[in-house]
């Protein structure tokens, strides 16, 4: 099973576990939520753009990756768009397979892959009023190139 969802909408992460846990051994998920800092300074939110059409079929297109790689019973990869308050939900990457060791390193691939290669544009909206674009880091970037 693969479900791949662009929203705007908050998820239900045990709703979402639930759909997979039925023919798997493992369950493994992620969730990122806003961070309530971004450089030292206090974030008001973070808004997130992308290109509808595009992004969906990048995001299948990693599931797939993932799901052939690691042999997954289930992948789930939802990533909201939008503008989104410190401590709210961003994306849940949820992966199930027969062995939890599969289930594991597949969840961090997609992780590591959305971090750098989803087409999702990220602006940082200060306490002060000032608006960030957020570059790509090299940490980041090093994490997604190791599982080449």
């Amino acid at each position: 099973m693969r479900r791949v969802c662009v929203q705007e909408a908050d998820f239900d992460a045990t709703t979402e576990l639930g759909r997979l846990s039925a023919e798997a051994g493992g369950v493994s998920s992620f969730i990122g939520v806003v961070r309530g800092q971004a450089a030292g300074r206090q974030l008001a939110a973070l808004r997130l753009e992308h290109y509808p059409g595009m992004t969906e079929k990048a995001l299948t297109q990693l599931a797939d990756t993932a799901i052939t790689r690691w042999a997954l019973t289930g992948c789930t990869i939802i990533h909201r768009v939008g503008r989104l308050a410190p401590g709210q939900n961003i994306v849940l990457v949820a992966t199930a397979s027969q062995h939890r060791a599969a289930a594991l390193a597949a969840t961090a691939f997609l992780i590591d892959q959305l971090k750098t290669n989803a087409p999702f544009w990220k602006a940082e909206e200060f306490a002060d009023g000032t608006v960030e674009w957020v570059a790509a880091r090299e940490s980041d970037n090093t994490a997604a190139s190791g599982w080449s």
